[in-house]
């Protein structure tokens, strides 16, 4: 039975699902990671000339605080007029260079098949390179993140690559230039893990791995090396201090929640303005500015501010004050749909509020705000292993670990309690999507057809007749199809009930016997030792909705697995999650 040969190649059964393409996306991946690279690097250079031209009016590209500038009341005008700047960007470029950037970056990976557009690519460091040089109160690593993410797919869609492989390249890229700007390669590969890829296989994660590796080398030549926030303050943790880290962040992880909600809120309030979106940001830019008016230190991405709080050297009425307007001019900035990241801002309110908090434990004050930051970013983002190391990569204080590693699972736990989507999914949702953003291994992949097929089925001769086979389906046939097997039990095709209404009406060769009938019928059928996974994708792909289990060797039918059989799977995956027993007896 040649056909049946080719249409069953085995399915060689293994851990993983990788193949040698592994290797070639790999080798993308270094040029991927080298673009983020270079790509932090401009966007760095961007926001610095921005910075210069808006505040102080002049052509550099050194790094300089906007706290020096000499404009008096004339800057509060200056955010309005970057964020008219970005809206016309916007109307007129593309919508997608919006926000913050991770939320647009997972849309795209989800809904879009990870093709961003050589626009995106251009337009989002730029717009964000406006709205943080205005003085928006953001960081650079969300706009990093869907640029990397651009580069990485633009790359993908010219060498014609699958969605699959688009992705990977796509999060490579995001993940190589988070690299780039923060100097975090792990904390970079674990916010692939956890917000982005939605998968936890070899053919993605590597690539991620030696992209983001690739950056990391760069980025010493490019904008320096050693922790961006270097802090020498922190002391090892004590089980003490873990366990008041612990109920910190259940504090700061309902603040995130309450912040996130915060945010939504802004934006509908911006929704119900009677002016075009396009000018949204110019409305918040001019708040933005007047906050500024009153502490030029919450304007701009504010890492003097970060650096700061891990020095310890804020006191309570600066911290309060920073804390405060920081958080209002950043949600009325990001809730007008300026373009801008979300973790330094993160950063510096959840480093306040564990200066804050620390003021009441013992230890060094920058102890507490690294506690908080990681925290704040946990109980936003939905990322506890991401922000535990981000804190550590950051400082260089990875003797904290144990600290910061307990304050971010508890903050995770906090908000993921009181509040059903994070902030970043918040805004997918509100277009209609869902993003379920956990990991399960599918009983689909994991079982075999052997283990649940309903064993001797009903089978019908080979050599029965046509005639007698439309009879047989008139009268007593249980179920829709049946398979026909030869004298010794072999698999020779598969009769259905459309089958025999259709030799019904043709008056098709009464006597001839079901052999001949299906000489030339294409059969799908399975292994025992086939992945019912592999069954599921055979039936959606024949429309065959029962399909026979054969022996590898002989080919003899030794079971059938239904659509019915593969409910009964997901039901008993949803009694295991559900279902309480009690303890086995001796």
């Amino acid at each position: 039975m040649p056909y049946l040969q080719d249409r069953a190649t085995r399915f060689h059964l293994a851990d993983h699902s990788a193949n040698w393409r592994m290797v070639m996306l790999s080798a993308a991946a270094l040029i991927v990671g080298t673009g983020a690279a270079l790509g932090a690097w401009l966007l760095l250079r961007l926001i610095a000339i921005a910075t210069n031209l808006f505040w102080f009016g002049r052509l550099a590209a050194m790094p300089i605080d906007i706290s020096g500038h000499h404009l008096g009341l004339a800057m509060i005008f200056i955010p309005a007029i970057g964020g008219a700047m970005v809206g016309l960007l916007a109307r007129f470029g593309s919508e997608k260079i919006k926000g913050h950037g991770i939320p647009e970056a997972i849309e795209a990976i989800l809904y879009g098949e990870s093709r961003l557009s050589l626009k995106v690519a251009i337009l989002k460091p730029i717009s964000s390179a406006i709205s943080i040089g205005s003085g928006g109160p953001f960081g650079a690593e969300g706009p990093i993140i869907m640029t990397g993410g651009a580069i990485g797919s633009l790359f993908a869609q010219c060498f014609r690559l699958s969605a699959a492989e688009r992705k990977t390249l796509l999060v490579a890229g995001a993940a190589a230039g988070m690299t780039g700007i923060f100097a975090t390669p792990i904390a970079a590969i674990l916010l692939s893990v956890e917000l982005l890829l939605f998968e936890w296989k070899p053919r993605s994660f590597v690539p991620v791995v030696v992209a983001t590796i690739t950056s990391y080398q760069w980025r010493p030549l490019l904008l320096g090396s050693g922790p961006v926030f270097p802090a020498s303050n922190i002391a090892a943790s004590s089980g003490a201090l873990i366990w008041m880290a612990l109920a910190m962040g259940v504090a700061i992880g309902l603040c995130a929640a309450l912040l996130s909600s915060l945010l939504y809120r802004v934006e509908d309030l911006f929704d119900r303005l009677p002016i075009h979106w396009m000018w949204w940001p110019a409305a918040g830019g001019m708040l933005v500015g007047i906050g500024g008016l009153l502490d030029v230190h919450v304007l701009g991405a504010g890492y003097s501010n970060i650096q700061a709080l891990l020095d310890g050297s804020f006191g309570l009425r600066i911290l309060v004050t920073l804390l405060v307007l920081k958080a209002v001019v950043w949600l009325t900035a990001l809730g007008s749909g300026t373009s801008g990241g979300i973790l330094a801002p993160l950063l510096i309110i959840g480093g306040a509020l564990g200066c804050l908090f620390g003021r009441l434990c013992p230890g060094p004050p920058g102890l507490w705000a690294l506690v908080g930051m990681a925290a704040m970013m946990s109980g936003a983002m939905r990322a506890p292993l991401t922000a535990a190391v981000f804190a550590a990569e950051l400082t260089g204080q990875f003797t904290a670990l144990p600290m910061v590693t307990a304050a971010s699972a508890a903050a995770y736990a906090a908000s993921i309690l009181v509040m059903r989507r994070s902030i970043l999914t918040e805004k997918i949702a509100r277009r209609g999507r869902h993003v379920l953003q956990e990991y399960a291994v599918d009983p689909l992949d994991f079982m075999q057809a052997g283990q649940i097929m309903t064993r001797n089925p009903v089978t019908v001769p080979a050599t029965m007749s046509v005639a007698a086979t439309v009879r047989f389906f008139a009268a007593s046939a249980a179920h829709r199809s049946y398979p026909v097997v030869d004298g010794d039990g072999r698999l020779v095709g598969l009769v259905s009930r459309s089958d025999a209404l259709r030799w019904r009406s043709e008056q098709y060769m009464g006597q001839a016997s079901l052999a001949d009938a299906l000489s030339d019928a294409s059969q799908p059928f399975a292994y025992q030792d086939s992945p019912i996974g592999v069954v599921a994708d055979l039936m959606v792909e024949t429309g065959v909705g029962r399909i026979p289990i054969v022996e590898a060797d002989t080919y003899r039918v030794v079971g059938i697995l239904s659509r019915h059989d593969l409910l009964k799977v997901r039901s008993a995956g949803q009694r295991f999650e559900l279902e309480r027993s009690r303890a086995a007896t001796m």
